[in-house]
């Protein structure tokens, strides 16, 4: 099963969403800032990224980029989107929150087709 890096400095947000991915037999790693989650892109293989979009240290478009030079493909979820800029933003795609599991779970699925 895929390995995905979910990226949420929210703790309650962050265990659910964690909980929905480990229910479909997703491998997560969380963390809740940028900092953390480019420490552990460099140290392990993740097939997707999940990022909120604000996070303490900088922003999820932080992360994803760094996935994206790395050849993983990530998605933005946020309750900010109009506070980030639309330019990077538009690059990838975006759950906003509140994000139902299935629309998140259906999200992963089409980042991850081939």
């Amino acid at each position: 099963m895929a390995r995905i890096l979910l990226v949420e400095d929210d703790p309650h947000v962050r265990v659910l969403m964690e909980h929905v991915l480990l229910a479909e037999r997703y491998e997560v790693d969380a963390t809740g800032t940028v900092a953390a989650a480019q420490t552990l892109l460099g140290r392990s293989d993740y097939d997707l990224v999940l990022a909120d979009g604000v996070l303490p240290d900088g922003t999820g478009i932080d992360v994803a980029e760094e996935a994206r030079r790395r050849g993983i493909p990530a998605i933005i979820v946020t309750a900010y989107a109009f506070r980030l800029p639309r330019e990077q933003l538009a690059r990838f795609e975006l759950l906003l929150k509140p994000v139902r599991p299935a629309e998140l779970l259906q999200a992963i699925e089409r980042a991850l087709r081939p």
